[in-house]
């Protein structure tokens, strides 16, 4: 495995915290393919392309990895309303990945991954829609680590004027 200390790759990335119309959110269940017996979840997003906004790179991965569009939103997203850079090592690279997360919500939605990467399918394996509750009991890793209480927080609180760090 790649030490964590060796020259990182930094890479700009815009995730997105999807709520459906019960506050549940969708996270995908996946794994580093060099690593496949480390599962973790995570939200939808992805690396920021030349010319791209956060903005759009937010629309343009929520499209390719759920299926949906703009028009299935309720509304535009809201945030940007946490930032976070983490270091981490991916197919034996070393990625700083500065990560700027939005909100969405959508009604009831059958996620659609037909638009996956070759990489998102051999690295993804599953999808779900969490509760608070179930995201606060479960055992499951979960990026970021401390996601129950700050989703907890962004739902109490609504969309904070600027975006929460919420560590690495």
């Amino acid at each position: 495995m790649t030490e964590l200390t060796s020259e990182a790759v930094d890479r700009e990335a815009a995730r997105v915290l999807l709520l459906d119309d019960r506050d549940r959110l969708l996270l995908f269940g996946g794994f580093d393919p060099h690593v496949p017996e480390v599962h973790f979840w995570f939200t939808p997003g992805g690396g920021v392309e030349p010319g791209e906004t956060l903005e759009e790179c937010a629309l343009r991965e929520l499209r390719e990895e759920t299926g949906c569009s703009e028009a299935g939103l309720d509304g535009r997203l809201g945030g940007p309303v946490w930032t976070r850079t983490a270091v981490f090592s991916f197919e034996g690279e070393v990625i700083r990945s500065i990560e700027t997360y939005f909100l969405a919500r959508v009604a009831a939605w059958d996620v659609d991954t037909g638009g996956f990467t070759d990489l998102e399918r051999r690295a993804v394996h599953t999808h779900r829609w969490w509760s608070l509750a179930e995201l606060a009991s479960t055992t499951e890793t979960l990026f970021p680590t401390a996601l129950p209480a700050l989703l907890r927080d962004l739902l109490q609180d609504g969309v904070p004027a600027r975006p929460v760090e919420v560590g690495a």
